[in-house]
C-alpha cells in the first residue's frame, strides 16, 4: 500500500502535463476547423459582393482580380432603372407576400395546433393523423389542381393567389400541437379560473409564453415565403406580380445572361434575410429547442 501509492502520484504528475498538451492540440484544432468552415462559408458572400461590384468584362474575363479595380456602384442604380424588369415592384411584393404568409399560417396552424392539443375531442385524433396524411402527399400532385382553383376564382396576378393557398402547413401545425402538448397546464388553469375559455387561454396565456418558439416558426417560415419561386412564377404572370425570385430568374434567358446585374439583384434579395435572421436569432435558437422534437 505505502509503495504503490507514490508510484501513483509520480504517473499522475507525468501524465498531467500530457493531457495540458492534449487539450491545447484539442482546442487548436478545433479552432482551425471553426476558421477552415467560416472561409468557406464566406467564399460565396465574397464572390457575390465582388461580382456585384464588377462589369461583365471583369466576371468572364481571364485575368481573376481579387476586387475590382473601380467599384460599379452604378450597378445599383441600374437594377432599379431597369425598365424590363420592375425589381423595386418585385422588392415589395416578395415583402407582402412573406409578411402576410408568415402572419397567416402562425395564426392558422397555432390554433389548429392548440386545438389538438388541449380541446378535448373524441375525434381529435383522427384529424390529427388526417394533417399528418397531407405530409405525405406531393406538391407536384396538389399543384396543377391549386392552379386550376385559383385561377377560377380568378386570383392570377393578385396577392390573393400568391398567398392564401399556402397559408396552412401540416408540417407546422404538428410543430405547435407538439409544443402546446409540453406547455404547463397550471398556466391555462388559472386562467380558466378567473374566467377565460379555450380562446382567451390561448390568446392571453399562451402566446404570452410562447414568444420565443412563435419567433422561430416566423423566421422559417418567412425564409420559405421569401424563397418562394414556382407557385409564384405560374401565379405571377404579369411583370407586376413578379416576385423578387421570379425576377431574378428573368435577368437568364436563352439570348442574354446580365451578370453583374444577377449578382447585384442576389445580394440585395439577400438583405431582407440576414437582417430577419439577426434581429430573431436568439429566439430562433430558443424556439428550435422548444419544438418536441429535439432528438
Amino acid at each position: 500500500m505505502t509503495t504503490t501509492a507514490p508510484g501513483i502520484r509520480k504517473a499522475t504528475r507525468a501524465t498531467a502535463p500530457e493531457r495540458r498538451r492534449g487539450g491545447v492540440m484539442s482546442s487548436t484544432g478545433l479552432c482551425l476547423a471553426t476558421g477552415v468552415a467560416t472561409f468557406l462559408f464566406l467564399v460565396p458572400f465574397y464572390l457575390l459582393i465582388r461580382n456585384a461590384l464588377s462589369t461583365d468584362a471583369e466576371i468572364t474575363g481571364e485575368h481573376w482580380k481579387f476586387f475590382p479595380t473601380d467599384l460599379q456602384w452604378g450597378n445599383v442604380g441600374a437594377l432599379f432603372d431597369d425598365t424590363s424588369v420592375p425589381f423595386a415592384r418585385s422588392l415589395l411584393n416578395s415583402t407582402v407576400v412573406a409578411v402576410l404568409h408568415t402572419a397567416g399560417v402562425l395564426l392558422l396552424c397555432s390554433l389548429a395546433g392548440y386545438a389538438l392539443a388541449r380541446i378535448p375531442y373524441r375525434h381529435a385524433n383522427k384529424v390529427f393523423y388526417a394533417v399528418l396524411g397531407t405530409l405525405m402527399v406531393p406538391t407536384a400532385v396538389t399543384f396543377v389542381p391549386s392552379f386550376v382553383l385559383v385561377s377560377s376564382l380568378g386570383w392570377v396576378d393578385t396577392y390573393r393567389g400568391l398567398i392564401i393557398p399556402g397559408l396552412f402547413s401540416g408540417f407546422t401545425c404538428f410543430l405547435f400541437r407538439q409544443y402546446f402538448l409540453g406547455f404547463p397546464k397550471e398556466l391555462e388553469e388559472a386562467a380558466r379560473v378567473d374566467g377565460l375559455g379555450y380562446w382567451g387561454a390561448y390568446w392571453r396565456v399562451v402566446v404570452p409564453n410562447s414568444l420565443n418558439f412563435f419567433a422561430a416558426i416566423a423566421t422559417i417560415t418567412f425564409i420559405n415565403g421569401w424563397n418562394a419561386f414556382l407557385w409564384p412564377l405560374v401565379i405571377g404572370q404579369d411583370p407586376s406580380a413578379w416576385t423578387v425570385q421570379v425576377a431574378l430568374s428573368s435577368y437568364m434567358t436563352n439570348q442574354t445572361v446580365v451578370f453583374h446585374q444577377i449578382f447585384m439583384a442576389t445580394a440585395i434579395s439577400i438583405l431582407p434575410l440576414l437582417f430577419v435572421f439577426l434581429f430573431l436569432q436568439r429566439w430562433l435558437v430558443q424556439g428550435i429547442a422548444q419544438t418536441g422534437i429535439k432528438g
